[in-house]
């Protein structure tokens, strides 16, 4: 006999709040479990034990799968618990029939106890036929996330692989093994258009060594002198004073011959020698002299 309204609502209450700490307890140690369990993956992907990773990560799989499980169930039993007043009915409301029918097929499939009091419960306030359709999900209420979360197929290739990448992603483990990218290789043909680094580099430096060279030329030209013998010959010739003296008395030259100048005597006067071979005196000649001598070289 289906107990009464009022005491059945009461003690579903209790229930419901005891399986939803139960379900969220598992959950966080679910949790916990698979950040140790991902870790040991990609510790085995590291060294390249990749068919021991394929196999136990459908188990990291499958505890995923349980812990979006229980999150539904959670949801469910905070609907029935938020809802309690509508389960005083003799029947089920169609609102609730969802939640209800859910947690009677799932609870005998998990290991929460106190979801297997709730499912009891219902069971007992809406008939054994009631309970067999959930059971047999004969008229489809389940929801098709509980029933698609408890199949026992086997993991897609697909979601495998799509796990072990993003552990991989996660925790810097380079799986698959990737090449290096290197890129396409340099291009080393010079283009006239828009030559290469060494091509510019050269075009630069040829106007500046062409600088250098005239400014080479330049600085040479400016050095050099004129040789002695350029232009007619002069018979007079007088050297430069010494750069680091003052000569008073310079040199002069008649005909490539030097002149010196008279030496004063002893006594005060001027010392004469006798001329030299050719007329010219070893001192400075008399001025009616020299004119002669430059006329008769003008002749």
């Amino acid at each position: 006999m289906p107990p009464a309204g009022a005491a059945f609502v009461a003690k579903l209450k209790v229930q419901l709040k005891l399986a939803i700490a139960r379900l969220r307890m598992v959950q966080k140690r679910d949790e916990a479990l698979a950040k140790t369990q991902r870790r040991a993956m990609a510790q085995l992907l590291d060294v390249g034990k990749e068919d021991s990773a394929r196999i136990r990560v459908e188990n990291i799989i499958r505890s995923d799968i349980t812990t979006e499980l229980h999150e539904i169930l959670e949801l469910y039993c905070e609907l029935l618990l938020a809802r309690a007043g509508l389960l005083e009915a003799p029947t089920c409301d169609p609102g609730l029939e969802e939640a209800v029918k859910s947690i009677i097929y799932a609870a005998p499939k998990t290991e929460i106890k106190e979801l297997h009091q709730v499912r009891t419960l219902l069971a007992e306030k809406f008939g054994k036929e009631f309970a067999l359709q959930a059971v047999e999900n004969s008229d489809g209420k389940v929801s098709e996330k509980v029933v698609k979360k408890l199949s026992v197929t086997p993991p897609r290739e697909e979601l495998v692989v799509g796990y072990l990448e993003e552990i991989a992603k996660v925790y810097g483990v380079n799986w698959p093994k990737k090449k290096a990218d290197l890129g396409d290789p340099p291009d080393f043909m010079d283009d006239d258009e828009n030559p290469s680094g060494g091509q510019a580099q050269k075009n630069l430096e040829a106007p500046l060594k062409a600088e250098d060279k005239e400014a080479e030329a330049q600085e040479e030209l400016s050095k050099a002198t004129p040789p002695v013998s350029f232009g007619p010959a002069s018979p007079l010739h007088i050297n430069p004073p010494p750069p680091s003296t003052d000569n008073i008395h310079p040199k002069v030259t008649l005909n490539h011959q030097q002149l010196q100048p008279k030496q004063p005597s002893a006594s005060g006067g001027v010392v004469k020698k006798a001329p030299a071979k050719g007329g010219i005196a070893d001192g400075i000649p008399e001025v009616d002299e020299l004119a002669k001598r430059f006329a008769a070289l003008k002749k």
